[in-house]
């Protein structure tokens, strides 16, 4: 896929991996240990621009393209996929849906601060009894008698970066007797009276990406900070998870080529029977397969990038392409770690090498931003016609 690559896009991918190797990689295993939030590696990846890497210079960003972004995503991943999660969440789901359907208000108040890395966002759509079933949600919103703000009950999970976020997009039901079409989308300020962090989530992996719920006690939002138009909400949290998917996609991607990378290295050096381990069928077979599935996946997330590209000006919808990006990407994150586990045998059952790290953040790319039964059900309905949903 390197054809499809013009200087500028090797130029970021190149400053984007020694950038990764040499202030994130060495640090990730101290962040994914103490679960400590990695705000100086945060703010370092601001400064580069990959915070809002596909926001206009003028809000802030670095104003490159999707393939860009994907790029950058893959190489920050290699290094540290917690990492890589928050850049997700920022670029993605904040900026990207703020970009998409916020006034120009709020797109010079709210872009910049989380573009430039010196503020962190979320995104707050699932709750206990509503994950992939969205039009489900118990959240309430209801305006106030002038008409000047609306008072948000209700509660969240699993909001990534919520222990820390400066803003978030929350989506709450305004008219809940039109389940899906009644919920609205909300630009929430981090300090807001009424909004309660709980307990930070203790995470099998990405343990330097901050997880938690969050509650809503009678919490004031203006109206002004309503994000596209009232009852929109579903639309704009679908169309924000096409884009998030992507990143996720890249994501995975990196870590499968960091699981690959470590393999071959291993198979290399690695003496068994008096050969090196990688002359043996056995280990070729594990290599080749993992390569494969690689090279599979760069090119359905290639091809998902420029849809999104496209819809930049077509204003088309690339829901099928993201999904079959998501779901093959993340899947083969997860057959790679597993194989690199297997081929490092012992030692990739020990802390002592990262390949465990690697197996253990590979799996929440096949649940977040939809799990994988989530997205063979978005694909099947894409291909059928079929209206749906998710």
């Amino acid at each position: 896929m390197e054809f499809l690559l013009n200087e500028e896009h090797r130029m970021i991918r190149d400053t984007v991996r020694e950038f990764a190797q040499k202030e994130i990689a060495p640090v990730a295993a101290h962040y994914d240990e103490t679960g400590e939030f990695p705000m100086p590696v945060i703010k370092k990846m601001g400064e580069l621009g990959l915070m809002g890497i596909e926001v206009p210079e003028e809000y802030g960003g670095a104003g490159l393209d999707t393939l860009s972004y994907v790029l950058a995503m893959e190489e920050v991943a290699k290094a540290d996929v917690a990492v890589s999660t928050i850049m997700s969440v920022n670029n993605s789901l904040y900026c990207h849906g703020i970009l998409t359907f916020g006034t120009e208000e709020q797109k010079q108040k709210y872009l910049a601060p989380v573009a430039s890395g010196q503020a962190v966002a979320a995104y707050a759509l699932t709750e206990p009894q509503s994950g992939s079933d969205a039009a489900n949600m118990k959240t309430r919103a209801v305006l106030s008698d002038d008409g000047t703000h609306y008072i948000i009950n209700g509660r969240k999970s699993w909001i990534t970066s919520g222990p820390v976020a400066d803003y978030f997009i929350l989506f709450a039901m305004t008219e809940p007797e039109k389940r899906h079409r009644g919920i609205t989308a909300f630009i929430v300020e981090g300090d807001t009276p009424g909004l309660i962090r709980g307990k930070v989530e203790p995470k099998l992996g990405i343990r330097a990406s901050a997880t938690c719920e969050l509650f809503f006690e009678d919490m004031k939002v203006p109206v002004e900070n309503v994000l596209g138009e009232p009852g929109q909400g579903f639309k704009i949290a679908m169309a924000i998870l096409d884009a998030g998917r992507i990143g996720i996609a890249a994501q995975a991607l990196g870590v499968a080529e960091a699981a690959l990378d470590a393999s071959i290295n291993w198979a290399r050096e690695r003496e068994a029977f008096g050969h090196k381990i990688g002359e043996f069928e056995g280990i070729q077979w594990k290599i080749a397969d993992m390569k494969t599935r690689i090279e599979a996946s760069r090119g359905l997330i290639y091809s998902a990038a420029m849809a999104k590209e496209r819809a930049k000006k077509t204003g088309e919808r690339y829901t099928l392409q993201a999904s079959m990006a998501k779901l093959f990407a993340s899947e083969t994150a997860m057959f790679c770690t597993h194989q690199a586990v297997q081929i490092h045998g012992g030692m990739g059952y020990s802390k002592e090498l990262p390949v465990e790290r690697y197996f253990r953040d590979a799996k929440i790319t096949e649940i977040y931003e939809g799990t994988s039964e989530i997205q063979r059900l978005v694909i099947a309905r894409q291909v059928l016609g079929l209206r749906g949903s998710f």
